[in-house]
């Protein structure tokens, strides 16, 4: 923001932020209509409503928004997604696994693909990325809420596979099997989670020189903001810059 006011500054700053939390939300809202649909519209019982619901709730997504994503459910019963995962490879030949919910499979696979070449990359066969993640549980708790030897005790007693403590918050990774029974315990100590969720972590990440990352990472949100994509994986090193499942 060279050369503009601070005021400047701020008001970009926040148009950005209420335009990522609009985003979230819309995305958050669709996984919630979505799952209600495919299943009980009581989250008792239906546990992908579950986890859709948790995860709204730890965007600070308001309640009347949640409601309103699973009576939407009923509104159109004509109204079917798709959980479509893309794999590819970004500028950089980083790894990127796309996750998307769509009604137009047609539409979403022409997108993902321009944006994938616009940005000298390519979009590959089922597999072609893959086997260079591993998906597992990942719960994210502020690093204020808890020490880092508290949280690596509460990881291990509550069954984790492991506990990562970093600059903003602790990252405690669990099997994808155990991941509800892990999060169970885990919230019997720790009340709000940054995030929480199944997720594609890269098993080896690649690290790039600050102008090649910013390019890397401009691509990875560029994808984000298409409506029909849910979240994106990439094993890029960058740091604390890019996390699909965190809400800042």
């Amino acid at each position: 923001m060279a050369g503009h006011s601070h005021w400047a500054g701020i008001k970009h700053k926040k148009g950005k932020a209420d335009k990522q939390k609009s985003k979230i939300f819309s995305k958050l809202s669709k996984e919630i209509t979505v799952a209600a649909k495919l299943g009980s519209r009581d989250p008792a019982m239906n546990p992908r409503l579950r986890s859709a619901i948790e995860a709204a709730k730890e965007a600070n997504m308001p309640k009347d928004n949640i409601e309103r994503a699973v009576k939407k459910s009923e509104m159109n019963p004509n109204l079917n997604y798709s959980n479509i995962i893309y794999e590819g490879f970004g500028p950089e030949k980083v790894a990127v696994i796309v996750e998307t919910l769509t009604d137009n499979k047609n539409r979403t696979a022409s997108n993902i693909r321009t944006l994938f070449q616009k940005n000298g990359g390519s979009l590959g066969e089922s597999g072609v990325a893959a086997h260079q993640f591993k998906q597992v549980g990942v719960i994210r708790i502020d690093i204020k809420q808890i020490s880092e030897n508290d949280i690596l005790d509460l990881a291990i007693n509550s069954g984790a596979e492991d506990c990562i403590s970093k600059n903003v918050h602790h990252e405690i990774i669990t099997l994808k099997e155990n991941f509800y029974k892990v999060k169970t315990e885990i919230s019997k100590k720790i009340k709000e989670f940054v995030s929480s969720g199944i997720e594609w972590l890269p098993i080896n990440k690649i690290t790039l020189n600050e102008e090649k990352t910013k390019s890397v990472l401009n691509f990875l949100e560029t994808l984000e903001d298409d409506d029909d994509v849910q979240y994106v994986y990439a094993n890029l090193d960058a740091g604390n810059d890019f996390s699909p499942k965190e809400i800042t």
